[in-house]
């Protein structure tokens, strides 16, 4: 099922996602769920937050060298924790819940995640490049923040007056 993108300006994605305590068929159901709706909306990452609910899981799907986003590639993260990071990458970032905005933000290049998977298995991740740009995006998610908070205040005030100005034309 396609669930409902929340987007900017809504509280809910401001708020903190709690700690995953259940692992069951319906949190496997939300995350094939929020699977279907990623992929629906041309994303690479969705955080449980953006879609309405408050908890610790994201997932991110990127598109692999043939040009191709195998789900076998899925990862579901569920309760992460960094171990590391280290290393400065900027990359040009762009959301799901902030439609048609793309912005450099500067982050750790490379990182160390420990996680649950969908059936409460704990897993250590090693990411480099646009898959740990991607997994610290997704968790600032579910920590309440989104990467606009991270563009500067001279290009963060531009994208207030723009976005002002798109939701006046709609």
């Amino acid at each position: 099922m396609i669930l409902e993108v929340l987007t900017y300006p809504d509280k809910r994605l401001y708020d903190v996602g709690l700690e995953v305590t259940k692992f069951d068929d319906e949190l496997g159901k939300f995350l094939d769920d929020m699977y279907e709706t990623m992929i629906a909306k041309n994303g690479i990452g969705l955080a449980a937050l953006q879609v309405g609910r408050p908890i610790r899981a994201f997932i991110v799907n990127l598109v692999n060298e043939n040009k191709v986003q195998d789900k076998n590639d899925l990862l579901e993260i569920i309760n992460p924790k960094f171990l590391k990071k280290d290393g400065e990458i900027v990359y040009q970032e762009g959301c799901l819940s902030v439609p048609d905005y793309y912005e450099d933000v500067r982050r750790a290049e490379h990182i160390e995640i420990e996680y649950f998977d969908r059936y409460g298995n704990k897993k250590t991740l090693e990411a480099k490049g646009l898959l740990a740009v991607a997994i610290q995006h997704e968790n600032d998610h579910i920590d309440g923040h989104l990467f606009i908070e991270r563009i500067g205040f001279n290009k963060r005030k531009k994208f207030d007056k723009e976005y002002k100005k798109k939701a006046k034309t709609k």
